[in-house]
């Protein structure tokens, strides 16, 4: 941890605890939980998933100290285009889903979810490009959920309906670089982008080592902060989407800063899901306007952070978490 980190005193001292509920189930999400902390140079989320072990949620405080202890590298640019996500819901929920995102052209379409079948999919898909028209870009996202030979049947059939690119298809390298030679083979236009095999891994590179991605997607808080995301984009040096985990606007704020200081951004970032979420702690939330969201300072509403203030038990629970992740970063 470096010098310019605060000592745990101070980080529980400003911590909030938020529970907010969402819009519509995601990924088995219902309610939402985020610590929030506040620093000298704003506000910082830390919000890893309650099944993360504490050496993977570490990284995940050391980008909420980033937030506002130490700031981000400047921007490039002040505005980040961003796509629509549509969770795993009926093709009849689509519509409804997509008109929250005001301007988007690119949507991305969760696949592979556990209980449905690939009709479900198609389905989907196929209700998204209809209600997007022929011009949209789409994207599916499986979260790993496929096997190589079932993520090759799969991209054949949702090739039809024009894909961008397909998220995390497998869970292992090895099966993405497969895949890839697979849809070759078979003559599937469709791009492989690398998620969990980027911001779950020990050994990023690996994906590119073994041509494993022609995409990869970045998140902020897994990979340790702004400055790590972009230190990993560069390396990597494949195209970039800068994408988040059902953060609350203060989480988008630290998306939005990398995919600002990004050197090219060639697609749109997957930024809008405050949508998803029944609230959050500011008025002026970070959310899409004709496609794209403006960068800009963020003030927390301190009566949204009393409203949707978690029980105390879960306040507790938070609070031992930082303790305990705080004490890794120490010793990093």
């Amino acid at each position: 941890m470096t010098s310019a980190s605060p000592p745990l005193v101070e980080l529980l001292d400003g911590l909030r605890v938020v529970s907010i509920p969402m819009r519509v189930r995601f990924r088995g999400v219902t309610v939402r939980e985020a610590a929030l902390v506040r620093g000298p140079q704003g506000w910082g989320e830390f919000a890893p998933f309650p099944e993360y072990d504490d050496a993977e949620s570490s990284r995940w405080l050391a980008a909420a100290i980033e937030a506002s202890w130490l700031g981000w590298p400047e921007p490039l640019r002040t505005s980040i285009p961003v796509n629509a996500t549509v969770p795993a819901v009926p093709a009849t929920e689509v519509a409804s889903i997509l008109q929250r995102y005001d301007g988007c052209t690119t949507a991305k379409v969760k696949v592979a979810e556990l209980g449905q079948q690939l009709q479900d999919d198609v389905d989907r898909v196929a209700a998204v490009r209809d209600v997007m028209g022929s011009e949209a870009r789409i994207r599916v996202d499986a979260n790993g959920g496929w096997s190589v030979a079932e993520a090759t049947d799969a991209l054949t059939r949702l090739a039809a309906y024009g894909l961008e690119y397909a998220e995390q298809p497998c869970a292992k390298v090895e099966e993405l670089a497969s895949l890839r030679v697979a849809l070759a083979r078979n003559g599937i236009d469709v791009l492989v982008a690398a998620d969990e095999s980027i911001r779950k891994s020990s050994d990023p590179m690996r994906v590119v080592r073994e041509q494993a991605a022609d995409v990869i997607v970045i998140k902020v808080a897994p990979l340790g902060g702004v400055q790590a995301a972009l230190d990993i984009a560069q390396e990597c040096g494949l195209p970039t989407v800068v994408s988040s985990a059902l953060d609350t606007s203060v989480g988008i704020g630290a998306g939005l800063a990398l995919a600002a200081a990004l050197p090219d951004l060639p697609f749109a970032c997957g930024l809008s899901t405050v949508e998803l979420m029944a609230g959050d702690v500011t008025h002026d939330s970070l959310v899409p306007l004709d496609g794209s969201i403006a960068l800009r300072d963020l003030t927390i509403d301190m009566e949204l952070l009393d409203h949707w203030q978690a029980a105390e038990d879960r306040q507790g629970w938070w609070r031992d978490r930082v303790a305990r992740c705080h004490a890794l970063l120490a010793h990093t």
